[in-house]
């Protein structure tokens, strides 16, 4: 039987893997400046879903491959930053609100936000960091508790940075100021990934 102690420690550790600054938490303040809350669910849904799925499929097996096969971790980093480059691209020249519907721009999908969990960086050092300390054994029931408190918690998480980013869009109501933002954002983007390059 799980202990309270066992349980306060791992929701609090999932609580702030969740809501400090990440690829998931700039990308969807972005674009909560750009496209509003309502627009932006459907990308919160797929990172609060496609991450807790990750998890599982992480402590269920994955983690074994990578010990098995340590280059494999290496290649996908690799992949990890070059794609959270281009994204971070993508951010820095999204269109303006008073351009974007002529340029059909739009925000990311439940199925985008979901994949983007397997080339986000700081997603699998959560996940692995989780797996390795609160299910060491890597038991279902465990494994499986690990991703529904993910699943539970990530959703509120990223609505704070939707909000603000939000929020900002009112304040920064000028073509030249959304750009700024957005430069900031992909640039913030980039600098998420020192901590992970740095390990």
């Amino acid at each position: 039987m799980l202990s309270l102690q066992f349980l306060s420690a791992l929701l609090l550790f999932c609580v702030v893997g969740s809501v400090t600054p990440g690829p998931n938490n700039l990308m969807v303040m972005a674009s909560g400046m750009n496209f509003g809350y309502r627009r932006s669910f459907g990308h919160m849904l797929g990172v609060a879903v496609g991450f807790a799925a990750m998890v599982v499929l992480v402590g269920l097996g994955l983690m074994r491959v990578f010990e098995l096969f340590p280059v494999l971790r290496q290649a996908l980093l690799v992949a990890c930053v070059v794609y959270l480059l281009w994204l971070a691209w993508k951010i820095a020249n999204a269109a303006p609100p008073s351009t974007a519907e002529t340029e059909v721009s739009h925000p990311m999908s439940f199925l985008q936000a979901a994949s983007f969990q397997w080339v986000n960086p700081k997603g699998w050092t959560m996940a692995l960091s989780t797996i390795t300390l609160f299910a060491p054994d890597r038991s279902l029931g465990q494994v499986a508790l690990i991703g529904l408190i993910y699943a539970l918690i990530t959703l509120p998480c990223l609505s704070l940075w939707v909000l603000a980013g939000q929020t900002m869009r009112q304040l920064l109501d000028r073509p030249w100021m959304l750009r700024a933002f957005n430069w900031t954002m992909a640039v913030l983007l980039v600098a998420s990934l020192y901590p992970v390059l740095r390990a």
